[in-house]
């Protein structure tokens, strides 16, 4: 499955990013700890320049806790800090504090942070913990954060945050089906069943468990039989009694999204 996707928005983003490094002192990029990989701008190391850089693995409570510390340890040998934080249950952000405590600050102004990574990995809600309220506009879209937005964190610490990025040409078929299956591409630009079945298909041979307890089907080699089941169980069906597919993929691929399936990782750091 090949993706191309790099509507104007996303050119504008990274100039938003270039033009702000000057005025901030550390880059957060936000992964998605399901993906770290896939999650993680390439080029990220360039684009922040000579600025420090922590990549944090949000959704870090949808994954085997001995997998996220693996990812760790696997950008710590990219000479990258990291973390991993549950955004939503505001767990594990006591390392960031220690973190930021160790850059050395500007006089006469807080601290200041700019929030980037790829669509819909959590960095409005990673934004709304650090500065204690609904501070940023969240939703489960890729795309919904716009525009530029400096937000207090307490008296010390300053975030920008920025829209969703991707790069040019998504070279890797697995890389982007796994930003394909978290949301991180719209929903208009994939034939959503085709991503649902390649989504059923990494499930069955590596969580196949996920897919009976949630769904209550069982396991088959056959990804559309598994579609169809899932339909069935759910009550999707369309005229004629058909299952509804679709609307079977369009829940599977959501419910996946929200952790709704348990802790599943896409990806490996020996991969």
């Amino acid at each position: 499955m090949n993706i191309h996707w790099y509507p104007g928005h996303m050119a504008k983003t990274r100039r938003i990013i270039k033009e702000n490094l000057k005025l901030v002192d550390l880059v957060l990029e936000i992964v998605d700890a399901r993906a770290p990989k896939s999650t993680h701008i390439p080029d990220i190391l360039d684009l922040a320049g000579s600025k420090k850089l922590v990549v944090v693995l949000n959704k870090a409570d949808l994954v085997e806790d001995e997998i996220a510390e693996g990812w760790i340890k696997f950008f710590s040998r990219q000479g990258m800090d990291s973390l991993k934080v549950d955004s939503r249950r505001r767990v594990g952000f006591k390392k960031l504090d220690d973190i930021v405590k160790t850059i050395p600050r500007q006089t006469g102004r807080p601290l200041r942070g700019i929030v980037v990574g790829v669509p819909n990995v959590g960095k409005s809600s990673f934004i709304n913990q650090i500065a204690g309220k609904k501070s940023a506009k969240t939703g489960n879209k890729p795309g919904i954060t716009r525009g530029k937005m400096w937000l207090k964190a307490g008296d010390k610490f300053e975030l920008l945050d920025t829209p969703g990025i991707l790069w040019p040409k998504i070279e890797e078929e697995r890389v982007g089906l796994n930003l394909a299956f978290l949301g991180c591409i719209k929903e208009e630009l994939l034939d959503v069943e085709e991503v649902s079945l390649r989504l059923i298909e990494f499930l069955l041979k590596k969580y196949p468990e996920a897919l009976s307890n949630r769904y209550k089907v069982e396991p088959t080699e056959d990804a559309p039989v598994m579609l169809e089941q899932i339909a069935k169980n759910r009550g999707f069906v369309i005229a004629g009694g058909r299952p509804d597919t679709l609307r079977a993929a369009k829940t599977l691929l959501k419910e996946f999204q929200d952790g709704k399936l348990g802790k599943i990782s896409l990806e490996e750091p020996e991969e």
